[in-house]
């Protein structure tokens, strides 16, 4: 008897945690989640967008040509960090086309902020060095462009801090209705007015 308690309120819990996952809720779509989060198909546009521009932005640095620098005394570091840029632009035009086919993935979405924060410091560094050996209105050309993307970047990295605030109740829901369910099954088993 006593097994078959267990058995019922297993399915219980069962039924509740199905009720309260993301999947459950992703069924039905909703126009904004909680807090004012950007639906997938509102932030994939976006997300194309920072693509398209980092494709600009890498065609802009294939202009550049870091063996001349090095000629007028620039220091080697350049050389390498344009290399370096060049490499984190293609891999953010990559990462950011493929995130907007599923805008969701919280892990590629943080590595996306991340490679696009850490382009950022680069960029400042070869702007540096451009306006020093090469050009000082090509540097500026290289800030105008890296300036287009700012409102996508941080339209951006709003959705993926409410992303990851949704994602993070969704987790605590869920561990309280665990929580929940572990306490009913721990409870003995209602006595029935049969005897044996």
């Amino acid at each position: 008897m006593s097994m078959q308690w267990a058995l019922r309120g297993i399915l219980f819990c069962t039924v509740a945690l199905f009720a309260q996952s993301p999947v459950a809720q992703q069924a039905a779509p909703q126009p904004q989640t909680a807090a004012g989060m950007e639906t997938p198909w509102d932030i994939a546009p976006v997300l194309l967008a920072i693509s398209g521009h980092a494709t600009r932005l890498l065609a802009a640095l294939d202009r550049f040509d870091a063996n001349a620098w090095l000629e007028k005394g620039a220091s080697p570091t350049y050389a390498e960090q344009l290399q370096s840029c060049k490499e984190q632009v293609k891999a953010v035009a990559d990462t950011s086309k493929a995130l907007a086919r599923n805008p969701e993935q919280l892990a590629a979405s943080l590595e996306l902020l991340i490679r696009v924060q850490g382009l950022d410091t680069v960029l400042a560094s070869l702007e540096e060095a451009i306006r020093k050996y090469q050009d000082p209105a090509r540097a500026q050309d290289l800030v105008r462009i890296e300036a287009e993307n700012g409102s996508n970047r941080d339209r951006f990295q709003q959705y993926l801090i409410s992303l990851a605030a949704d994602r993070e109740h969704a987790l605590q829901v869920m561990d309280k209705e665990a929580q929940r369910c572990r306490g009913l099954l721990a409870l003995p088993p209602p006595k029935t007015g049969k005897k044996k």
